[in-house]
């Protein structure tokens, strides 16, 4: 499973001119479920997602993580994440998991994610969704926690 984090001063999700999901500042989280992944990875992804230190302390270093600053998570389904780019012009999406195995593995990483924090805020799983956010730093890190498989 990975998760492309980005330190945000403000991020949201559009679906069908609805807003459904807002953040201030927190973390935006692209959410790509790979071939193999489980709930293990899923809960181990939630687990880093909500203690990685990526916010500054009173020094100014990236010591403090999301819930050190109470800050907004806001996880977004990407099923484009885990595709294959090394060869040829075209990605190939066969490293992603199945639709209905990711949107499984999307909630439980949302429920995982909820029962430990109250902050969470997710777009729609298979929608066309407009994604807006304000990179703070820019700060970016892709987490995975690799598939079983």
């Amino acid at each position: 499973m990975i998760g492309l984090l980005q330190r945000v001063t403000h991020a949201e999700v559009v679906v069908d001119n609805e807003r459904i999901a807002a953040i201030g500042s927190g973390l935006m989280v692209l959410v790509g479920v790979e071939r193999g992944d489980s709930e293990f990875q899923a809960a181990r992804l939630a687990d880093r997602l909500l203690g990685y230190r990526v916010f500054p302390d009173l020094d100014g270093k990236m010591n403090l993580s999301v819930r050190d600053i109470d800050g907004g998570l806001l996880l977004v389904p990407q099923f484009t994440l885990p595709a294959e780019t090394n060869k040829g012009t075209r990605p190939s999406m066969s490293r992603a998991a199945p639709p209905d195995e990711a949107e499984h593995l999307f909630n439980s990483l949302l429920t995982f994610a909820r029962s430990k924090y109250s902050r969470v805020e997710c777009g729609r799983f298979g929608a066309h969704m407009a994604v807006t956010l304000t990179n703070d730093g820019p700060v970016t890190f892709t987490l995975r926690v690799a598939p079983s498989g």
